[in-house]
């Protein structure tokens, strides 16, 4: 049985509740983790508080760079440990836990690099004054993880967050949460102070809401859908509680004729099958120029066809989904596509020896989305995608922006003057020319616009997002 990590010990939920975690592999329970309550929440705040003012705040930002540098290295040492963990909790195929983790190592080294070139600025001003700038940490910050990739949003998120000064109180997933109560047990090995890493695990309507409401949290930090967040906006302005918001996406990848198919068709079917399409950033729009329409399908259902999804251990192309209700969700999606007549091009296949009461789909190939139907306009976050054709450059323009979303886009083209314009004419957070995702690369700022949120983690930008600027104007004649 698995505990709250609060003041870097385990604590049982004051409810004296627990709730099963379940293997996505075959539906089966192995583990139980805590049912936190808002009096857990506040525990962990006041843990973190009282961390804050006596021992992280006077610790130099070298010295905090340190800690971090030495719980990279610690995480490094128990990779297989920590793969294994997230292989099971989250149903993750081993290579991609495995990169999870790198992942995770990443994120560490490089804030634990940056934390002593967090820098304020001189301002020249009237004659007399000198005017200078400070970063400021918010103090303790809330972050509320998703289920996908809980070690990466871990790292990009807390480890911003702690490089920047602050302290943390985490609330997981309550089906993907594992991985992250055994790096915090890390971080305390490694002599993080009690209370720097918080993390309490339960239902997001119940400790998820008490995080955003305590009084005691100076930010929050949240990766999720756009109705929660939603919520969470609405209580955090009740107390003007600064956010970051990272809402999904409806991304797009833009094929012009001029593209280098070889190089885009693998990357246009990693991009929706990685993690069972269960990614934010999901390529899972394919707008293709007509003339290049129907052979590109052509290819790419091959290709489908191909793919192969199972248990998590059997490291495929593609494991299973989380939990039941999002295998049922993609369902739904399939059979209004089936309803509304969208032809399936091409559909991968479940191996024999999945076990029937795991969470699977095959990867599907879907042609000809109406640009109004709800595949084309919501996440569906499993292994779908959905194809249409465009004309112009006009016309794909119109069609990548058509949705409430704007997190990231892929555009495919050999024309120089053209990855420009539709680099500048597409809205979204990120944009990839002639790749999508460029690795994953932890330097490189993350978040959207539109109703796929606001905010930046990831990279040095993140910073500034967990920070406070404060400005000193000393008169000294």
């Amino acid at each position: 049985m698995q505990h709250h990590f609060i003041g870097n010990a385990a604590q049982p939920a004051s409810s004296r509740r627990t709730l099963p975690v379940i293997d996505p592999s075959d539906g089966q329970p192995f583990d139980e983790i805590q049912r936190g309550t808002a009096d857990d929440i506040d525990q962990a705040v006041r843990a973190a508080r009282q961390c804050q003012e006596a021992v992280w705040s006077k610790l130099s930002a070298p010295e905090r760079g340190r800690l971090m540098m030495r719980l990279a290295e610690m995480i490094a040492d128990h990779a297989d440990e920590l793969a294994a963990i997230e292989q099971r909790d989250c149903g993750k195929p081993t290579k991609q836990a495995r990169a999870d983790v790198a992942a995770l190592v990443r994120y560490f080294e490089f804030y634990a690099g940056a934390c002593d070139k967090l820098h304020g600025h001189t301002i020249p001003y009237l004659e007399g004054y000198s005017v200078l700038t400070w970063r400021e940490p918010h103090g303790v910050t809330g972050h509320i993880i998703p289920w996908n990739y809980p070690m990466q949003i871990f790292g990009r998120s807390v480890g911003g967050a702690l490089a920047a000064g602050n302290v943390c109180v985490v609330k997981p997933s309550e089906d993907a949460c594992l991985s992250l109560l055994r790096v915090a047990q890390l971080a305390a090995e490694c002599d993080f102070p009690a209370g720097a890493i918080n993390i309490v695990t339960g239902y997001g309507h119940e400790v998820g809401d008490a995080l955003a409401r305590h009084p005691g949290i100076d930010h929050i930090s949240f990766t999720g859908s756009p109705r929660v967040g939603t919520l969470i906006q609405q209580v955090a302005a009740e107390r003007h509680c600064p956010v970051t918001l990272e809402l999904g996406g409806k991304s797009p990848q833009i094929v012009f004729a001029d593209a280098d198919l070889d190089a885009a068709l693998p990357t246009v079917i990693n991009a929706i099958v990685q993690n069972a399409g269960q990614t934010c950033s999901a390529g899972s729009r394919l707008l293709v120029e007509q003339t290049i329409y129907e052979p590109l399908l052509e290819r790419l259902g091959q290709a489908f066809e191909n793919l192969r999804v199972g248990p998590a251990a059997m490291d495929l192309d593609v494991g299973p989904l989380i939990r039941a209700s999002q295998q049922q969700r993609v369902w739904d999606f399939l059979s209004d596509a089936q309803h509304a007549g969208i032809p399936m091009v091409a559909q991968g296949e479940v191996v024999e020896d999945a076990p029937d009461t795991g969470f699977y789909q095959a990867p599907t190939l879907l042609r000809d989305v109406p640009a109004e139907h709800r595949l084309a306009q919501e996440e569906v976050f499993g292994p779908v995608l959905a194809a249409m054709s465009f004309r112009n450059e006009d016309h794909a323009v119109a069609l990548a922006n058509a949705t409430q979303f704007g997190l990231v886009a892929g555009i495919w083209t050999r024309d120089g003057g053209r990855q420009l314009r539709m680099a500048r004419r597409v809205r979204s957070g990120q944009v990839f020319i002639n790749n999508y995702g460029a690795g994953g690369g932890v330097e490189l700022p993350f978040g959207g616009v539109k109703s796929s949120g606001y905010g930046r983690e990831k990279g040095f930008e993140a910073l500034y997002g967990f920070t406070t600027l404060k400005t000193v104007a000393i008169r000294h004649g």
